[in-house]
């Protein structure tokens, strides 16, 4: 899903508030809390939620820069490579 198409509140969210509500709908679908729609929509809301969180760490790893040494003893910086 990509973030254009999430839903507004979700794509407003920070990482910390996204990936708690995360871990409450996790929580609440263990436990088999609800009737089957509402463990449905919020099965639906907890994808969207995840690829929120996906999203925030992508674009947070590719502002990383890594500190490097160079052959003279010189500190660079160089973009962070993410297997």
């Amino acid at each position: 899903m990509a973030e254009g198409k999430l839903p507004a509140d979700i794509r407003a969210m920070n990482f910390e508030d996204a990936l708690q509500e995360l871990q409450q709908i996790v929580g609440q679908l263990e436990k088999g809390e609800g009737k089957l729609d509402q463990a449905i929509e919020a099965y639906k809301r907890g994808a969207a939620l995840k690829q929120h969180c996906e999203n925030k760490l992508r674009e947070a790893k590719q502002q990383i820069d890594k500190i490097t040494l160079g052959p003279g003893g010189e500190a660079k910086t160089e973009p962070f490579e993410v297997d």
